[in-house]
């Protein structure tokens, strides 16, 4: 029972004690926050039109067998483009037709790991919107039954460029 009689007042003494400790210097023990901006978020667009006078012919992938599905992908790896400077975008696909001429193969390419996107031609295009870095365009030859169509390395090309500053 003695401890029973003491119970109400250590009780009632806890919230003095807990609430004795802030005061004045409250906070200052505290880490500051300083809000950082997220990094600017590239938006890639697709712009239609013939490529530059200056393309370089198409060279077949040399472990691809030339009389099957190929798709023959023109920009060479590690080029380098300025701020603001569109990348031309060059394809072709030899030994199949592509949806967009009634056949049943696609081409599918991917940049910078974003969601992947769909040509149906082979027209040549660019894209605009570059942030500056390093970056990848993949682009695949995608069969009828929906999987790229394996012929050598030549159907599943990567290439890594890079955009400077002014």
């Amino acid at each position: 029972m003695h401890i029973c009689k003491r119970s109400p007042l250590l009780l009632a003494l806890i919230p003095v004690v807990v609430l004795s400790a802030c005061g004045e210097g409250d906070g200052t023990h505290t880490t500051a926050i300083t809000h950082v901006a997220p990094p600017g978020h590239q938006v890639i667009k697709v712009i239609s039109r013939p490529p530059p006078d200056s393309a370089q012919p198409y060279a077949p992938d040399p472990t691809a067998d030339t009389t099957k599905p190929l798709l023959v992908f023109n920009l060479a790896n590690g080029s380098r483009f300025r701020l603001g400077e569109e990348v031309p975008i060059s394809l072709k696909v030899l030994n199949a037709k592509l949806w967009g001429e009634g056949g049943a193969f696609r081409i599918r390419y991917i940049v910078d790991d974003d969601d992947m996107q769909w040509r149906d031609t082979t027209e040549p295009f660019w894209f605009a919107g570059w942030l500056p870095g390093k970056h990848t365009i993949r682009v695949e030859l995608i069969g009828p039954d929906g999987w790229p169509y394996r012929n050598g390395t030549a159907n599943i090309v990567t290439r890594e460029i890079s955009v400077e500053p002014g």
